[in-house]
């Protein structure tokens, strides 16, 4: 039983952070309750939670003051709020705002709940570069902070911290209650950096960083603080994918490698040239499953770059080896889409393949089972139903996973077999960006193909202005006459209240009984069963539905060569990345291809740059990292999905210098210490364990 006059100098470090949120000056019991809406339930938490962004005061202005381009800062009172609808179902939000000096209008496009935060009265700051618009300032999409009455009139402060809330609770009682922390137990957690990396790359300790973070006296002070944490985060990070790749070097393949005979053997199947970028991937696999140790490759290509064929390569190597192939794909769709390119394929070999998805019936799930165990059956084509425990293969030497964002990380590890593990390739046409393959994939070799076919047509795209629009669809009905098919696609599936975009029922209501009523339609959505889908696509396929109404669904392995037309509403919804995948799916047969984004006049700057950027460039490398620098990762990949948690504080657009210092200096540590057993990396070490372990599957990493 503890003493009743025990302290808080009696406690360890580790007892102190986790004292309650309650009990930290200024929270409460009714305060804390609201904090665990956001997981802050002791004073670690509170202590690192820290702010997703700053208020730069320092160019604070009245709106007599304000001048164009530059980011600046005004305070003001609401005293209008406004919501406009036009065309589409587009939305326009305005909120006047006044202060002693004159009136200025901020705008918000597509977001109709932003209205709901402002109501006449309501004492704010606006953040933006303000345009002059006739004879009134207006700021768009400006960053908004709600001011309590208690900070209404500056205290002074230049740089204030902006914190994730939650219902209750105001950014003034969240900086009161971090300042608080920050005071009280700042001094309290153990540096995990040893002395010798502080000073390489000039980082603040840890009790001053945690104090400059919630309370920064100016932005230099700011930004040394979150440049610690973000190093801390990223190295952290490349701590465990280095650990990672090292173990996978630790683990037994089996041999497989690529002898003149068998090349030959693979070439005759071809009906073609392997391109320059195939050969060479082809090269940079083969030579890895030659080794004991499993392969781990990405091949990233851009749309129709040939990836299959590198994949079915590598399947085939490992066949005449006697061992069996799987290839698992996100959608019952795309796997029969692989299955359907195999047959055309290997006609003339003896390789026998099957397709294993949910909507496998039971009588021949049973058969294929059986044949997967006794090994006649060579390739296994399917979805996340190839990864079920009743799924035994006699001898698997290699996993193909396509469209690899749309798995987990453990996904990948989920068929190893006894005390071998089969060499594994993933593949994605998504190019990603460095930085990210750093990240998410950065125990992974990666190849890459640049180069597309011969015999692949161009794909022309428009921005279809809205008055331009009925002439798009008289080039689409004269497509279609001629004998070519259409794809028509919208981000949502229904019409939404809370959401301004357009859906498929709308646009499929619309068509038939307007713009191509004299033209045979047909829907296709996620909603629908793989039964239906199948239906829908085989239809498509078959030529006998002309044009095709469908969500994003069709992004990936839609190959129907007849297909010449796409048209895109809602763009302006989609990534970059996104849209060159919904592109892909016309031009690919002989026929040129056509693609026309659906315009609308309320795309604000930003999602006009990203669109015209689209409409002029057909690399879609060069998009991704647009998208990239534009969006962030998200719109690529979520992190989620690769095991990995979401960072708390660096950015990987704006920390790429930061990420490749912590990237350089982890795998060093690894290197010269393999097990972090040294004494000055215990706490690295814990930290690691802590936050990556499971996600990497990493256990005792010595």
């Amino acid at each position: 039983m503890e003493s009743p006059d025990r302290t808080d100098a009696d406690l360890s470090p580790k007892q102190r952070l986790l004292t309650p949120v309650a009990k930290v000056r200024g929270v409460g019991p009714y305060r804390a309750e609201m904090l665990a809406r956001l997981g802050i339930r002791t004073a670690s938490d509170l202590l690192f939670a820290f702010p997703r962004d700053y208020l730069d005061l320092s160019d604070e202005r009245l709106v007599s003051e304000l001048e164009a381009g530059e980011m600046q800062t005004v305070r003001g009172t609401v005293v209008e709020v406004a919501t406009s609808k036009s065309g589409f179902g587009k939305t326009r939000v305005s909120v006047l705002v006044r202060d002693a000096s004159g009136h200025l209008r901020a705008t918000w496009f597509n977001q109709p709940f932003i209205s709901k935060r402002f109501f006449d009265g309501q004492a704010v700051l606006l953040s933006a570069k303000p345009k002059r618009r006739g004879l009134m300032w207006e700021m768009s999409h400006p960053t908004v902070t709600n001011l309590a009455q208690e900070e209404a009139e500056s205290d002074g402060k230049k740089m204030l911290p902006i914190y994730s809330l939650t219902e209750g609770i105001s950014q003034y009682y969240m900086r009161k209650m971090a300042e608080a922390a920050a005071e009280e137990f700042a001094e309290v957690p153990e540096e995990v950096f040893p002395e010798a990396l502080l000073a390489k790359y000039s980082l603040l300790p840890l009790g001053e960083a945690l104090q400059a973070i919630h309370q920064p006296d100016n932005a230099e002070a700011m930004e040394q603080a979150r440049r610690r944490f973000i190093f801390q985060e990223l190295f952290i990070m490349q701590l465990a994918v280095a650990i990672r790749r090292l173990q996978q070097q630790m683990q037994f393949a089996p041999e497989l490698p690529t002898s003149t005979k068998i090349d030959a053997r693979i070439r005759r199947l071809l009906p073609f040239e392997l391109t320059e970028s195939q050969t060479k991937a082809i090269e940079e696999l083969t030579a890895d499953m030659a080794l004991a140790r499993p392969m781990n490759r990405l091949l990233q290509g851009d749309v129709g770059s040939g990836k299959t064929i590198v994949a079915l390569y590598a399947m085939l190597v490992a066949i005449a080896h006697g061992k069996q192939a799987a290839l698992m794909a996100p959608t019952e769709i795309l796997a029969r889409q692989h299955a359907e390119t195999l047959s055309e394929l290997l006609t003339a070999s003896r390789v026998h393949f099957a397709v294993l998805a949910g909507g496998t019936s039971k009588a021949d799930r049973a058969r294929i089972l059986d044949g997967i165990l006794e090994g006649e059956i060579n390739v296994v084509l399917g979805t996340h139903a190839i990864i079920q425990d009743d799924v035994r293969f006699k001898q698997l030497g290699l996993i193909v996973i396509d469209e690899q964002h749309k798995f987990g990380v453990k996904q990948r590890a989920a068929m190893r077999q006894d005390d071998q593990s089969p060499h594994v390739l993933v593949m994605t046409a998504t190019p990603i960006p460095r930085t990210v393959t750093m990240t998410m994939f950065g125990d992974l070799d990666v190849s890459t193909l640049r180069e597309l076919p011969t015999g692949r047509q161009p794909v022309n795209t428009y921005l279809v202005e809205p008055d331009k629009q009925q002439r798009w669809w008289a080039f689409v009905r004269d497509r279609l006459r001629e004998g070519r098919q259409a794809y028509v696609v919208a981000p949502l599936v229904d019409e939404s209240e809370t959401v301004s975009a357009p859906s498929v029922s709308a646009a499929y209501e619309q068509l038939t009984n307007g713009e191509l009523e004299e033209f045979r339609m047909a829907l296709l959505h996620g909603r629908m069963s793989s039964i239906e889908k199948q239906e829908v696509m085989d239809a498509f396929r078959a030529g006998e539905t002309q044009v095709l109404v469908s969500t994003s669904v069709i992004e990936v392995g839609v190959d129907v060569a007849n297909a010449s037309v796409m048209t895109i509403a809602g763009a302006e919804r989609f990534g970059l990345a996104q849209l060159h995948q919904l592109r892909g799916r016309v031009g690919r047969g002989s026929h040129a291809g056509f693609c026309g984004v659906l315009m609308v006049d309320e795309v604000n700057e930003q999602g006009r740059e990203r669109l015209e950027a689209f409409s002029k460039s057909t690399d879609g490398f060069e998009l991704a990292e647009l998208d990239f620098k534009l969006r962030g990762p998200g719109d690529l990949f979520g992190t989620q999905q690769h095991g990995l948690p979401p960072l708390r504080i660096a950015d990987l657009r704006r920390d790429r210098e930061v990420l490749e210092e912590a990237r350089r200096e982890a795998q060093s540590l690894v290197a010269s210490d393999p097990g972090l057993k040294q004494l000055d990396h215990a706490r690295l070490r814990r930290q690691m364990l802590l936050r990556y372990g499971k996600a990497l599957e990493l256990g005792d990493v010595g």
